[in-house]
């Protein structure tokens, strides 16, 4: 009878560890899948993935968030949408989609007359902004970008008031308190927003907290708001966020594919 007995719970064991690689292979392919569908349309749905998967909300919501802990999405209300695709150091990025980013450049350049107060903040598009500045060109800049503030050195009439605060060698900005403060006490004519991620229900987030806060601060101190977005970043999201799409007046990118600028015209902004 023991003999019997040790064999029926070897075997339910047994049963048992099938049962168990059976649910971790499951719960891999639903991983696979969710990560594929994001690739292929942008974003996932709760209650999509639930039907496709034949599984419940819940198991849904608990792989991706296992998801999110790994970077790999991030989470919003209802679902998840991609990261961005960018690095955040200011050298790796420049050298990523030149030509789309003189493309963008060259149609904000439309948007600048003489004796206007600028900000231009510390992307790598902005900074393709100001190195096609015509030579006559008359204006005002105001940047938290060290590059761009050395770029215009050399422009016989562009005068430049770099903010003050603290230099972070990775993104070669300013940052801090003393930044934002001085942010609030300036109201320009256009601020010219470089974007690390813009998604219509996210809106416009960042991957770094304090850049967060500080590009929230240049948002309000313009009149007219223009973001550069080269188009693989539209469609995704970071952490933090920056501001809702509605603080933006325009978003200037390099394809204007109806299905990828659409959701963006509905919600009132003129992009071109």
């Amino acid at each position: 009878m023991h003999f019997i007995s040790f064999v029926i719970v070897s075997y339910c064991k047994k049963l048992h560890n099938i049962a168990e690689n059976s649910k971790k292979m499951l719960k891999e392919e639903r991983l696979d899948y969710i990560l594929k569908k994001l690739k292929e349309d942008q974003k996932v749905l709760q209650t999509e993935l639930s039907n496709d998967l034949q599984v419940s909300e819940d198991t849904v919501r608990r792989d991706l968030e296992v998801l999110a802990q790994n970077g790999l999405l991030i989470k919003v209300r209802g679902g998840a949408i991609p990261h961005s695709p960018h690095p955040y150091s200011f050298k790796d990025r420049i050298g990523l989609h030149e030509d789309d980013k003189r493309t963008i450049a060259g149609k904000a350049l439309s948007f600048l007359h003489d004796g206007q107060t600028v900000i231009m903040d510390g992307g790598t598009s902005t900074y393709t902004l100001v190195k096609m500045f015509p030579p006559n060109l008359r204006l005002t800049v105001i940047t938290n970008s060290v590059p761009i503030a050395m770029q215009l050195i050399e422009h016989p009439t562009v005068e430049v008031v770099l903010t003050g605060g603290r230099v972070f060698k990775s993104s070669q900005i300013t940052s801090g308190l003393d930044t934002i403060r001085m942010f609030e006490r300036v109201r320009a004519d256009i601020c010219f927003l470089g974007i690390c991620s813009l998604h219509p229900d996210a809106g416009v987030t960042n991957i770094d907290l304090g850049e967060s806060e500080l590009k929230y601060a240049m948002v309000q101190a313009g009149s007219r708001v223009i973001a550069l977005a080269t188009s693989d970043k539209m469609g995704t999201a970071e952490a933090f966020k920056v501001c809702d799409l509605t603080e933006l007046d325009t978003i200037i990118t390099d394809r204007l594919e109806p299905e990828l600028i659409a959701p963006y015209q509905q919600l009132g902004i003129k992009v071109i």
